[in-house]
This record gives structure tokens, C-alpha cells and sequence, in this order.
């Protein structure tokens, strides 16, 4: 025979368990021992169905000890409504005619024309929603159903419908409890994952097909040409550094993850930092026949930051705008402070500005993904891996910092990093 936790963990879902004040009102309604209630706090969310289930049976009287109906049926309605109340996923309650009884403020908020006494198709005529719910009654067990919403906004949503059995079955009784639950940011991280393996999966085979085909020339036709040698090994050293400086932003790209929400504890004077990173790239700036000029801010500037990590994110945009700009051309990198408005503390500012092509509008907001590239041909012909912004992006995360993009096609480019300044900061 089944235990009571078997019994009831068969009717679980995936919401979250009822707040102290709810289960205070249902142990009063029901007259639960307290014994009960510490089996209820072992079991888990479980229990709450099984409470709605007899709370349902109390509302009809027919919990044993019970003899008038009237009476008991007040506060045992007012129980599994309160239970209904209490739970933070959306949760809906029908009559076994399908009209609705009750729902919780998050059911209410996610469909926004939802009131008691409305037939469900009412509140969502979701083909897969009606389906499940159709299926639900008519085997007496529970269902679970994928539902995509549009309105107000997309969403993809999780229901399960379960079958709330009375022991009469009396007209207008609860009869089936749905609890919704979003689960379109799942989908979207998960599709994330899939997107990022692909695309790394992409970016080292690439360089890794080119090392191979010239192993086996090497090894079999070139072998004895000194001029061909030179040549293909050459190559082979340029794939091979690009397979390098891709796992290596692959690395600290998993890094700055593990360590997105520990707050970096120590201090970087930034007009220091950031010239340091200019005066590195110095030489490389030359060889493109660019003018990298660097204006510090007239004071010391102090922010909260791992320098590591913000070296990082200068050296990347620094070297952006040394790879993409006009050859001929300048990058300014320039210090300074922005006011703060409303009250709020000053901030540190950087701007790293280029002279070049410039980029067009509806690339902008997706310069941060990973591996996305304004022109996917140039970016690798330079070196690019893809993953230099999105490293910028999650670095100014941990740091509490912002990151904004100004360009227009043909008149360069601005990216401005903000920083918290320290108290006093200069």
C-alpha cells in the first residue's frame, strides 16, 4: 500500500508552497491537529492540493464530524480560496461547469481580462489550454499542456490541470485547478546554450579543417618544397593563434559567469589604468595607420573593480576601434566624469571614439551577443572572435557599470563605459 507521501507527492506541481499566514487560516477552517500540520511541512507543496481537495469535501458537508452543510461550508471555501490566494505562480480555479471560481493575483496579472463567474474560454481561447483542460476532466487525472500566449506579450507557459474530486460532485463546486507557470526565459537560456555551442563548435572547426588540410599537404605533396613549406606554415601559426585567443576569451567568458554576482573589492584609479592599456596598444595603432590619442581626466578618478577585469574591457574596445576604424584615421580615448542626476553620485566615464565606417543602427542592440558580427567575413579576416563585447558586457555587470553604443554609418563610432565612483573618488 502506498504511503501518504506517495500518495500525495502524485499530485504535485510545479508552484511554490503557500505562505505561514495561508496555512495558519486553513489549519482554523479545518481543525487540523498540529501533528497534521507538521506531516503537511514534511510533505511539501503536495499537501496544499490534498488540503484543496478537502476543503472541497468540507464545503459539501461531508467531512465526517460535519452535520450542517451551511455552516461548514462558509469557512472551508474561505480556506481553499485563501490557499488559492497565497500561491506565487498563477493558479485558477474552475467549477466542474468550467466557469471560474477563483484565482490567485498572479493569474489575474498574467491574463489581464480574468474575473470569477467567466466561462475559460473567456480568459484564453488557447487551443492546446482548452484541449488539456477538456482532457483533464474527461479522464479524471491530471494533464499537462505547453501554451504559447501572444497577447499582451509572447510567452510560453507550462499548465497543469488537475482534477479536484468532491464526494457528491454538487454543481458549482471546485472542479479543477490550473497553475500556470512562464517558462519562456528557460527556453530562451536554453536555446542560448544550443546557440553558443553551435557557434563555438563553428569558430574552432573552421580554423581547425584549414590546420589539417595543410598537415596532410605538408605530408604528402609539399613535402619536399621549401617555398610551399614556408607558406603553409605561416598560415597554420595564424589558425593556430586564432584557436588560442578563441579559447581564451572562451575561458574568461566562463569565468566572468561563475563570478557575475560576487562584487569585485578592489580599488583602480582609472586615468592610470586606461593609459596603461593605450600606451600597449601603441604599436598596434602604428602598424594600422591610426592615431590613438589618450586625454586623462585633470584629477585622480577611484572606482570599486577588479583591474584585471577592467583592463579587459578597455583593451577590447581600445582594440576595436584600432581594428575597425579608417586606416589613416584617429581613435580618442578620453577620461572624465558624468554628472549624476535625481540626486544620485557622479559616475566615472570613458569614451573610446573612432573615425571609421561606422555601424548601422539595427546592429546595435546585438553587439554584446556572443559571436555576433556586424560583417562575419572582416571580423575573422582580423582576428575577431566574436566575444570581445560580450566579455566588455559581463565584466561591467559584476562591476555594476553600463556600457553604451553611439554610432551613425559614416561618421564613426563612441563606446562610453560608466562607472560607480568611489566616495570622495578623486
Amino acid at each position: 500500500m502506498p504511503s501518504l507521501r506517495e500518495s500525495l507527492s502524485s499530485h504535485q506541481f510545479p508552484i511554490a508552497a503557500a505562505v505561514a499566514a495561508a496555512t495558519l487560516v486553513v489549519v482554523a477552517a479545518l481543525g487540523l491537529t498540529v501533528p497534521a500540520v507538521m506531516l503537511s511541512a514534511a510533505l511539501g507543496f503536495g499537501v496544499a492540493l490534498a488540503v484543496l481537495r478537502l476543503a472541497a469535501l468540507q464545503w459539501t458537508g461531508s467531512r465526517p464530524g460535519r452535520t450542517n452543510a451551511a455552516t461548514a461550508g462558509r469557512p472551508a471555501e474561505a480556506s481553499w480560496r485563501a490557499i488559492v490566494d497565497a500561491m506565487t505562480d498563477p493558479a485558477i480555479v474552475l467549477s466542474r461547469e468550467g466557469s471560474v471560481l477563483h484565482s490567485s493575483r498572479a493569474a489575474r496579472e498574467l491574463f489581464a481580462n480574468l474575473r470569477d463567474g467567466q466561462a475559460l474560454l473567456q480568459v484564453s481561447r488557447n487551443p492546446d489550454l482548452l484541449a488539456a483542460v477538456e482532457a483533464a476532466t474527461a479522464a479524471g487525472s491530471a494533464r499537462t499542456a505547453q501554451i504559447l500566449e501572444r497577447i499582451p506579450i509572447e510567452r510560453r507557459l507550462s499548465v497543469t490541470i488537475s482534477p479536484l474530486r468532491q464526494a457528491n460532485g454538487a454543481a458549482g463546486e471546485p472542479g479543477l485547478l490550473l497553475v500556470f507557470r512562464d517558462v519562456s526565459e528557460e527556453e530562451r537560456l536554453a536555446q542560448m546554450r544550443a546557440d553558443f555551442i553551435a557557434n563555438a563548435s563553428h569558430e574552432l572547426r573552421t580554423p581547425l579543417t584549414s590546420l589539417r588540410g595543410f598537415i596532410e599537404t605538408l605530408q604528402g605533396q609539399a613535402r619536399d618544397d621549401p617555398g610551399a613549406r614556408k607558406q603553409f606554415l605561416e598560415i597554420m601559426a595564424v589558425q593556430a593563434g586564432r584557436m588560442t585567443r578563441l579559447l581564451d576569451d572562451l575561458l574568461s567568458l566562463s569565468r566572468l559567469e561563475m563570478r557575475v554576482h560576487v562584487p569585485p573589492r578592489g580599488e583602480v584609479e582609472i586615468n592610470g589604468l586606461v593609459r596603461e592599456v593605450a600606451d600597449l596598444l601603441q604599436p598596434i595603432a602604428q602598424e594600422a595607420g591610426i592615431a590613438l590619442t589618450f586625454a586623462p581626466a585633470p584629477m585622480p578618478y577611484r572606482v570599486r573593480g577588479d583591474r584585471d577585469e577592467l583592463v579587459q574591457v578597455f583593451q577590447n574596445l581600445i582594440q576595436n576601434a584600432v581594428k575597425y576604424g579608417r586606416r589613416g584615421g584617429r581613435v580618442d580615448v578620453t577620461v572624465g566624469r558624468e554628472p549624476g542626476g535625481r540626486g544620485a553620485d557622479d559616475r566615472v566615464r570613458v569614451d573610446v571614439s573612432d573615425d571609421g565606417p561606422g555601424i548601422a543602427e539595427e546592429h546595435l542592440p546585438r553587439l554584446t551577443e556572443r559571436f555576433y558580427r556586424v560583417d562575419v567575413a572582416e571580423s575573422r579576416d582580423k582576428g575577431g572572435t566574436g566575444l570581445g563585447l560580450a566579455i566588455v558586457k559581463h565584466v561591467l555587470n559584476r562591476h555594476q557599470g553600463q556600457l553604451r553604443i553611439r554610432s551613425e554609418v559614416g561618421a564613426g563610432s563612441t563606446f562610453t563605459v560608466l562607472l560607480d565612483a568611489l566616495p570622495g573618488g578623486r
